[in-house]
């Protein structure tokens, strides 16, 4: 689902900690890695969702379209967080093209910003409605404000943006083309960043719910600082298990407390859905996200929520050439890149 569409394109998602880029050669049914970057974003330059400082984000922008030479020049890019509403409606029946046209209005009842204000996209939910006469509509809309902030830092990179889509369509995107679709089986994505945490539950494998949370992998910095007087730096080492911390009992409490906050939000947003739907149960749970490296995460969560968990590997049914990436790094920052591949995989038409 865009709310803007063009041809071939580079994936860019621009987080709170870091900025990461996905290059695909689509050939037939063959999926090739062409360039995947990761770099990180300055301290303070984005803080939930706002652009504080549009320079040093464009610098690191064009940073990493050098250093992996890329060649594309369209780019699609997501959104998320506050600006951004997605909404299940339920409509009478009718076509797609009268939606189109009568969606400005429908959308008025239901987006709590001014709908002048907003750029507007839906897409019709298969398998209709429990009502008779009555089909349910997943409607998107975006702060157009937010778009402009965002499209522009693409502009000053040199790139074009012409696909912007939401980060939760995007995890769809990469979990098709790596995963197979189990009828009557709901599989969760949850995309674990810094600032924020996308939330969706797939259906048949067609996204039948998102929510973004304002709770993410800063939260665990943050309370490792606070705890053993870190910098940051050293607290985000600690947290990824790349150096230890100094005492492994009160580093356990820390991390766990702030795995049992993301735990409530997850389970809160699937009482969500199930309070919108007949289908109950959450069988599969894929996490994915800069924070998904955080140790041990996978197996809080399946405890917690007492659903199966994994971490979600987007670069598992991508053609990789072994001379051209480094499978440490793939390994370690793939799933990083669930967003951005799936945005990298935007085409004219997508709806």
């Amino acid at each position: 689902m865009g709310l803007f569409k063009s041809k071939e394109v580079v994936g860019v998602d621009i987080g709170t900690h870091s900025i990461k880029l996905v290059e695909l050669k689509l050939s037939g049914k063959s999926i090739s890695l062409q360039s995947f970057g990761i770099a990180p974003v300055p301290p303070q330059a984005i803080v939930d969702g706002a652009i504080l400082d549009k320079g040093a984000i464009v610098e690191c922008l064009q940073g990493l379209l050098r250093e992996h030479k890329v060649k594309c020049t369209q780019a699609a890019m997501g959104l998320s967080g506050h600006s951004v509403i997605v909404k299940k409606i339920s409509l009478p029946e009718m076509t797609e093209a009268e939606l189109d046209e009568s969606i400005h209005w429908e959308a008025e009842q239901y987006i709590p910003f001014d709908i002048d204000d907003v750029n507007l996209d839906f897409q019709i939910i298969d398998g209709g409605s429990s009502e008779e006469g009555k089909m349910d509509v997943l409607l998107v809309a975006a702060k157009k404000d937010k778009i402009d902030d965002y499209t522009d830092l693409l502009i000053q990179a040199g790139l074009q943006p012409c696909v912007v889509d939401l980060d939760a369509f995007a995890l769809q995107n990469s979990w098709e083309i790596n995963y197979e679709v189990v009828p009557g089986r709901n599989v969760a994505l949850v995309n674990i960043g810094a600032g924020f945490t996308n939330i969706g539950v797939l259906r048949n494998g067609m996204t039948a719910f998102t929510r973004d949370i304002s709770i993410g992998g800063n939260h665990y910095t943050d309370a490792i600082q606070k705890e053993f007087g870190m910098s940051a730096e050293q607290a985000e080492r600690v947290k990824t298990g790349q150096e230890s911390g100094p005492d492994p009992e009160a580093l356990r409490k820390v991390m766990d407390t702030v795995s049992e906050s993301i735990a409530v939000e997850i389970q809160r947003s699937f009482d969500f859905f199930r309070a919108t739907t007949s289908d109950q149960e959450i069988h599969q749970i894929l996490i994915s996200g800069g924070s998904a490296r955080v140790k041990g995460l996978d197996a809080f969560l399946n405890q917690r929520l007492k659903i199966e968990v994994q971490v979600n590997n987007p670069l598992q049914n991508l053609k990789i050439n072994p001379k051209r990436f480094d499978a440490e790094f793939l390994s370690e920052n793939a799933p990083a890149a669930a967003v951005a591949v799936g945005l990298a995989l935007r085409k004219a038409g997508d709806r």
